[in-house]
């Protein structure tokens, strides 16, 4: 029998960082090797998703993952136990094979990607190697820019602000951990001055501060003021990131900001995001228009595309086909890359292979339901995407994630790499920004 062959795979119901549950798999292989992996659950949601079996019944407000769980001690389990576990993608072929439907509606992709998250761990710890060295090989020395939420807002923050993740980049810093010493800085100062400002209303599901702003605009004046009172220059040494994820207020080319209580088409957005790009140090945009708004995407593109990063998450859901569709009307110029999107490691791979050779950028990320399950930090340096968005710098389920990866930078010692600025490739950040 082959020394990596699985002996068994036990799943359990465990919990996220909601309280909601969420399904946990185990795969032990012959040689005794043990994986774990936790599937995360997200509340903005593509709805061109991998679909997430949830119990139809009362318990949980319906959020119970029991079935998802027998799936996999029953119908998983019976068709992979005493199968090879050294081949990742014949692994996942057999799991989107034995659910055989597009979206995984039969035994739910969080049953699947669990197991699929597992069995990689396994194999890794079968061969005694870290996962991501598992996943890329001895060239998988690059530490990815981290992507950290300051204020939440949208579908994190009861939509008390619009925007969903006002967030920070590092552009400036030489290393990774000096990239989470700086986010340490701004993310204490932001909290300092809403404090003194009354306009800090708690912790959002990310852990960012959850803000008590009038306007969408106020949270990014407030953003530029903590990074400066933090010591840091604008644009130069820290930037800004947003996700807007304009599907949750908008569709069919209308978007409705409820904060302002106005209502725009899709050149007005357009209009609104280039006025804030000028105005203000912003590296990257995600979803500034909706997911069924592909001409309007494609425009926004056209517009900015040479100014900043145009990421792809609603848009894209981590599917290959959909990035071509994208590509081909110059649409977006990044993948957000959730694998929770597609149920397996290897349709998320494919993601990015293809955004890859069509010159998109990406960004792997974690969803707002989230655990201590530290795999995706390994996918983003195994597959040295550059760049990886966790949430804020505070809850224990993302501060895992930021510590995993200094981990790996101290383990790699003088080897580390970081992408640094050079993921925004000709973005001119600190040309911009100037609030003058």
């Amino acid at each position: 029998m082959n020394a990596r062959s699985i002996r068994s795979i036990h799943a359990r119901r465990v919990w996220d960082s909601r309280g909601r549950p969420t399904v946990e798999a185990e795969l032990i292989l012959d040689d005794g090797a043990v994986g774990r992996a936790i599937t995360p659950a997200g509340a903005s949601k593509g709805t061109r998703e991998a679909f997430e079996l949830r119990d139809a019944t009362a318990r949980f407000g319906g959020l119970d993952v029991m079935q998802a769980v027998a799936n996999v001690n029953g119908e998983i389990a019976r068709a992979l136990v005493g199968s090879s576990a050294d081949d990742q993608t014949a692994l996942d072929e057999r799991l989107i094979a034995l659910d055989g439907t597009l979206a995984k509606t039969r035994l739910g992709a969080n049953a699947t990607l669990a197991v699929s998250m597992a069995a990689s761990h396994a194999v890794a710890a079968s061969l005694g190697v870290p996962l991501y060295q598992y996943l890329g090989g001895p060239d998988a020395t690059l530490l990815p820019m981290p992507q950290i939420q300051i204020f939440g807002g949208g579908a994190h923050a009861g939509r008390r602000v619009d925007i969903q993740d006002f967030m920070i980049v590092c552009p400036g810093a030489h290393n990774f951990g000096q990239a989470l010493e700086w986010t340490a800085e701004v993310y204490r100062s932001a909290g300092v001055l809403m404090q003194e400002r009354g306009s800090r209303f708690g912790v959002a599901d990310e852990g960012g501060w959850w803000p008590d702003f009038t306007t969408n605009e106020q949270a990014l004046e407030t953003l530029v003021t903590a990074i400066e009172s933090a010591g840091f220059v604008p644009g130069e040494q820290v930037a800004i990131a947003l996700d807007v994820a304009a599907s949750e207020f908008g569709r069919h080319g209308r978007y409705t900001l409820g904060l302002e209580s106005r209502e725009l088409d899709s050149d007005g957005l357009i209009e609104l995001l280039l006025r804030w790009i000028d105005r203000y140090p912003i590296a990257s945009i995600e979803d500034p228009l909706a997911e069924d708004d592909l001409e309007g995407f494609a425009r926004f593109t056209q517009a900015a595309g040479h100014r900043l990063q145009i990421v792809g998450d609603d848009f894209l859901v981590s599917h290959a086909p959909l990035i071509r569709q994208a590509a081909a009307m110059g649409a977006a110029n990044t993948v957000l890359l959730k694998p929770n999107q597609r149920g397996t490691l290897t349709e998320t791979l494919q993601a990015w292979q293809v955004a890859q050779s069509l010159g998109y950028a990406a960004i792997v990320s974690a969803r707002s339901g989230e655990t201590e399950d530290t795999t995706i930090v390994h996918l983003a340096i195994g597959w040295q995407t550059g760049q990886l968005k966790v949430g804020s710098f505070a809850r224990g389920e993302r501060m895992a994630k930021w510590n995993e990866a200094l981990r790996i930078e101290e383990r790699l010692g003088p080897r580390a790499r970081f992408a640094g600025a050079g993921v925004f490739g000709r973005n001119p950040v600190k040309a911009r920004g100037s609030r003058a």
